[in-house]
């Protein structure tokens, strides 16, 4: 019984981004179970370092931190890259020298105006509270907790260590490392830009095969790996570099909108219904299941909606979307939209 409590306190501190990263590698490893019944002890031990790593979420928190004797800060965007870097990290055997400071939020959607202030982080955290499902049981507390953490991080970074602040073509990572650079920007640091993605597409390119990273989290430990040995080939930032991404940010954050895009390498703002006839089309090329009288699970349209998007907005924003189609009267429900796997729906 204790240790069924430890897990399912271990289990309600993760946010979501960093559950679905975890249960990525989970169902990762028991694949490679099924697939080699004869010599199962490489996945089965994988498994452990799994369990052993989620339930020590604290002290591995702590573990990340700056400190006086670090030559290296590794600052990414989102908990699904947080997680393969790590590992990557940890197979290096460089951990203690290189550590990590990890901005989750997804910055594709949702308002950006003030977010140096409590009104302004408040106004953010309410707006997804009322659209996002998943984001119903976060309070404002833990938001300005977490906000807090980060600001002590960036203290803790000692004036020798080289920042390197990761970025791909991933809107959310674009416009989370200009709020990164906003948040470096008077710390004396040398800050170099990295590019995981470009890094080991680089790499792999080959005329027969070619394959393009949506966002840095769909890269693996072990390719991640490759792209951490080159850091020195990052763009190391001027201060008129750093000036120009700060100012950016700012600009960013002060046009109010709700979702945006990469587009023709910038961040673009677009319609917060940008996607909704994406989300009518693909729906309409679904094929239901026998016996439901034409109804979808929404789970199913929403993860059909992200696999062929090309941009990295989150599942969470798809299914916003979705509810606000049912709201408008173009989708008929059938179940109550307290999540994804509650409620299916069909076109009215």
């Amino acid at each position: 019984m204790k240790e069924i409590l430890e897990i399912k306190q271990a289990v309600d501190r993760l946010d979501n981004e960093t559950a679905r990263s975890y249960l990525r590698y989970a169902l990762l490893h028991i694949q490679r179970l099924k697939e080699q019944p004869a010599s199962p002890h490489d996945p089965i031990g994988q498994l452990f370092e799994l369990y052993d790593d989620l339930t020590s979420q604290l002290d591995k928190r702590s573990f990340w931190d700056p400190t006086p004797g670090c030559t290296h800060v590794h600052v990414v965007i989102g908990e699904s890259f947080a997680g393969s870097m790590k590992h990557a990290l940890q197979e290096l055997g460089i951990a203690d020298t290189h550590k990590l400071i990890v901005l989750g939020d997804n910055y594709a959607v949702g308002p950006l105006a003030r977010l140096d202030s409590p009104e302004g982080r408040k106004a953010r955290w309410e707006w997804f509270r009322l659209r996002f499902t998943d984001c119903v049981e976060v309070s404002y507390e833990d938001v300005e907790e977490d906000y807090t953490h980060t600001l002590n991080r960036l203290k803790q970074i000692p004036e020798h260590a080289e920042v390197i602040v990761w970025t791909s073509r991933s809107v959310r990572e674009q416009t989370g490392m200009r709020h990164a650079i906003h948040l470096l920007r008077h710390m004396p640091n040398p800050i170099r830009l990295c590019d995981a993605c470009a890094a080991i597409e680089e790499l792999s390119d080959r005329p027969d095969v070619q394959f393009e990273y949506r966002h840095s989290g769909e890269i693996t430990p072990g390719k991640l790996q490759h792209a951490l040995m080159r850091i020195n080939t990052g763009r190391l930032l001027s201060a008129q570099d750093i000036a120009q991404l700060a100012e950016e940010w700012q600009s960013l954050s002060e046009q109010g909108g709700e979702l945006r895009i990469w587009q023709n390498a910038a961040i673009v703002e677009v319609p917060v219904d940008y996607y909704d006839a994406y989300l009518l089309d693909m729906l309409d090329e679904l094929d239901p299941p026998t016996g439901t009288n034409d109804f979808i699970k929404s789970a199913r349209l929403v993860g059909q909606a992200l696999g062929y998007c090309e941009q990295d907005i989150g599942d969470g924003y798809f299914e916003y979307r979705v509810r606000e189609l049912i709201y408008q009267g173009k989708l008929e429900i059938s179940g109550v939209p307290s999540g994804m796997r509650y409620y299916s729906i069909r076109r009215r």
